[in-house]
């Protein structure tokens, strides 16, 4: 009897010991408070994690720049089939262009989207579509500071060296009637779907909310809500939308909401204001842009079903509350905030010394 006792106490030490290595090699992550203390609108934050993905929101060194230039001619004065950066001068444009084949295509260059022989030419389909993405990146600049403020977005916010930036999406297969008489699982209940986080949730609320100008609010406004007018479906297209949205800005539901209350605005934080303005301009990214330019795009670029590429929130942030943490790069390229009209005076030139003047 004592053995055993003796057994028992010491496979209780060891399961101690094994618990203690196994919380101690847990890492507390960091706290950010966002709300009124007592709220638990807090957002955690790993070190490891952040650590790790570092070097995805790093931000290239600017191209130099020349001294401002009032007699450097007009691009459209030189190149032919200037469409979209017509108002810019030779020296504007040529840096430009030298950030775009870093930001998009670092390994192929200018060959990319031109032919080097005939510059003007709109043979590869590369050289129309940045066409329209620079006018959309324009358009964001200088229509949606309601969410892109002072800091604003370059082709580098989503390319990040890639010609095709990560976090793009295409709308999921529509379900047929597969599962006889098992029933069909209406768009939801599918194993390994990242969108969603891995959820029994609807597979593609992108469609739904992104392209589509479908009703997002669900949740009543007062407590114990009844007749609101949402099913319980409605309820988890929203919450596949919101998990989504988490998930690419790596922030949970406070940074947004109060979740005590989700549906009051006045309780909710100024980042619930801003996702808001995302969400539409998103929209109308897909679909003044990224839906219009399918028939440019050859089939490798397109799903197996067909669907171009879109945009989402992970398209820039990529797991980050702010993309690139809020660096405003814009600053260093104004050619891309809009037409450009103002520009600084020229630089005055040294004085010649009296002494070199004489020599």
């Amino acid at each position: 009897m004592k053995t055993k006792n003796q057994a028992t106490g010491w496979a209780g030490v060891a399961l101690a010991l094994i618990a203690a290595l196994v919380l101690g090699g847990c890492e507390k992550p960091d706290s950010v408070q966002r709300g009124y203390r007592g709220t638990g609108m807090s957002q955690l934050y790993n070190p490891d994690t952040l650590s790790a993905a570092a070097s995805l929101h790093a931000v290239p060194d600017p191209e130099p720049t020349d001294p401002p230039d009032p007699e450097a001619p007009a691009i459209k004065d030189v190149f032919k089939n200037v469409t979209v950066l017509n108002d810019l001068t030779v020296l504007e444009f040529s840096r430009l262009m030298q950030a775009l084949s870093t930001w998009v295509a670092p390994v192929e260059g200018c060959e990319f989207c031109h032919n080097p022989n005939k510059l003007e030419s709109d043979e590869k389909y590369a050289k129309v579509v940045a066409r329209r993405m620079l006018q959309m990146t324009r358009q964001i600049n200088t229509e949606w500071k309601s969410h892109v403020a002072g800091t604003g977005v370059t082709c580098w916010t989503c390319h990040r060296g890639q010609a095709v930036p990560s976090g793009d999406w295409f709308a999921s297969p529509v379900e047929g009637n597969a599962f006889g008489m098992l029933g069909r699982r209406d768009g939801q209940n599918q194993a390994g779907v990242q969108t969603v986080g891995n959820a029994s949730l609807p597979v593609d609320p992108l469609s739904k909310y992104l392209v589509d100008d479908s009703l997002i609010r669900v949740q009543g406004t007062s407590a114990l809500a009844d007749g609101t007018g949402n099913s319980v479906k409605s309820a988890e297209w929203t919450y596949a939308l919101m998990i989504y949205m988490s998930k690419s800005l790596g922030v949970n539901c406070s940074f947004c909401h109060n979740t005590r209350a989700l549906a009051r605005w006045d309780e909710s934080s100024p980042q619930r204001s801003t996702a808001w303005y995302g969400i539409r301009m998103v929209r109308s990214l897909n679909t003044e842009y990224l839906n219009p330019i399918k028939p440019l795009l050859p089939s490798h670029r397109l799903s197996a079903q067909g669907d171009g590429p879109k945009v989402g929130c992970e398209t820039c942030h990529k797991g980050a509350y702010k993309p690139l943490y809020g660096a405003p790069m814009l600053a260093d390229y104004p050619e891309l905030a809009g037409v450009m009209k103002d520009r600084p005076p020229a630089v005055a030139a040294a004085p010649v010394a009296a002494s070199a003047a004489k020599n």
